[in-house]
């Protein structure tokens, strides 16, 4: 009993002095990117193949391309290469794909009732 005590209170007063919460405007876009082009994709490869499993991870896999050949391009710019921007491109890609494969093509069937003479 305490030892579990002793270690709670050690996590959660690790967390009162943690910056990790920051947010940079850059990463906001970065977000916003990965999720629109997430979008798109979904869009377009459920819209040829009719197959959800093979939208989802081929609309992840171009927000993750992005971010990573974004951040190809800042580092051939001289500038540092950055893999918490290709983690927020990343997640951008996958809150969308995960809303689109859970919304989209669920069609409600109705129910035909056959009428008896």
């Amino acid at each position: 009993m305490r030892l579990t005590l002793t270690l709670s209170l050690l996590f959660f007063s690790g967390l009162l002095h943690c910056n990790a919460q920051f947010i940079s405007a850059d990463d906001k876009h970065h977000l916003g990117a990965g999720a629109l082009i997430s979008g798109v994709s979904y869009t377009v490869v459920y819209t040829a193949s009719k197959n959800k499993k093979k939208a989802f991870w081929y609309s992840l896999g171009a927000s993750a391309l992005a971010g990573v050949a974004k951040e190809a391009i800042d580092l051939g710019q001289n500038e540092r290469f950055d893999t918490g921007e290709i983690v927020a491109t990343t997640i951008g890609g996958l809150f969308v794909s995960t809303t689109l494969s859970l919304f989209v093509g669920n069609k409600k069937r109705k129910k035909t009732v056959a009428l008896v003479n």
